[in-house]
């Protein structure tokens, strides 16, 4: 199986059809483009597999707000920890979390003062702790877009039938199609096409977008994350940008579909409701959050510990809200490389595996 798998990967590297493509690309990218990648598994797969340097100097590629670990809010990091700072609280979380600078200290250093906080690889792993320790509560810490959103939902539903009250999350989670709207009004922010995320586009389908495309009638397509996924889906942008007629158009249809996932989309819904919410560089966005329906109010974390955040700015000369939002590359900031590296990191960009200035800092000299 693993052997098939590979071969299947391999047809989507084939050298001899990516040449083809880029020489498509050059022919049909004719005009000065700014074509935003929004998700961050985007971002280093372009730098992983070279495609930078394989473009024309036409097209310019802008990392966008995607990496859901960059787009949390301040305040949301803050209030994490003040969770992890509760003795009575285990708090549970993927690790890219651990290392990101809230406004005075991270979740790391606070696990090292003495903190209970545990990295887990799925929310069921969170559940799991909470019923291996009945005499305390794990707090799960929801970051996420529509990808990982039906995986929680689905450990508060367990959670209920395992009938568990020392259970809850955090949700701070995002929806995409409301953040791509919030670009395109932003006054700073020039965008002539958006490649859209594969992993959310597998949940929430093509149908998602279209509010949005028939609104801004900006040139749209979803893509895997193979060279040729990307290379196809940049070759469909230029060809609408070129032409003049912005579409919605589907680079990956052996993952995406016009309805996405409706079981995932289902068990999403369940349990959450969408509400306004608060994103790193774009300041907060009408309807782009997920927070737990009142039914499921007893694993809401953000209930049941009344947490008091002050509102504070992110860390002072950090320009990862201008790169999320495609103002600023990561170069551009004047402390990229030298008071910001992955080993001591000013912005969440420089710390998760999908942040734009840790690809930068990683793949570019």
């Amino acid at each position: 199986m693993k052997d098939q798998l590979s071969q299947f990967g391999e047809a989507f590297r084939d050298p001899q059809l990516a040449r083809s493509m880029v020489t498509q690309l050059k022919t049909s990218a004719r005009t000065p483009m700014r074509i935003m990648e929004v998700c961050g598994t985007h971002t280093m797969a372009i730098f992983r597999h070279g495609i930078r340097a394989l473009l024309p100097p036409t097209v310019t590629l802008l990392s966008g707000p995607g990496c859901p670990v960059c787009v949390t809010d301040q305040n949301d990091i803050d209030g994490f920890i003040a969770l992890a700072q509760r003795e009575e609280v285990i708090v549970a979380t993927f690790g890219d979390l651990m290392r990101v600078p809230g406004t005075y200290t991270s979740l790391q250093c606070e696990k090292a003062e003495g903190a209970d906080v545990r990295v887990v690889y799925s929310p069921m792993d969170a559940v799991q702790l909470a019923q291996e320790h009945p005499d305390r509560t794990v707090v799960f810490l929801g970051v996420g877009f529509e990808t990982t959103t039906p995986t929680i939902a689905a450990a508060i539903l367990t959670a209920q039938q395992l009938k568990l009250s020392n259970f809850c999350v955090y949700s701070a989670h995002k929806t995409v199609p409301q953040a791509l709207a919030a670009l395109m009004k932003h006054p700073q922010v020039r965008i002539d096409g958006f490649l859209l995320p594969g992993h959310v586009s597998v949940i929430i389908g093509m149908e998602a977008y279209r509010p949005f495309f028939e609104a801004h009638a900006t040139p749209c397509a979803a893509a895997g994350f193979e060279p040729l996924d990307i290379l196809q889906g940049l070759l469909m942008l230029a060809r609408q940008i070129e032409a003049g007629r912005p579409a919605l158009e589907n680079a990956y249809p052996r993952a995406v579909t016009e309805a996405g996932n409706p079981k995932a989309r289902a068990i999403m819904n369940q349990v959450f409701v969408a509400c306004d919410a608060r994103w790193r560089g774009l300041g907060e966005i009408a309807g782009s959050g997920l927070a737990i329906r009142p039914e499921f109010s007893q694993f809401d974390a953000a209930r049941r510990f009344k947490i008091a955040v002050v509102d504070m700015p992110p860390p002072k000369g950090c320009a990862c809200g201008e790169i999320l939002t495609g103002i600023k590359t990561p170069p551009e900031c004047p402390m990229f490389r030298k008071r910001c590296t992955p080993m001591d990191p000013v912005g969440p960009c420089m710390v998760s595996s999908e942040g734009t200035c840790a690809a930068y800092y990683r793949y570019s000299s």
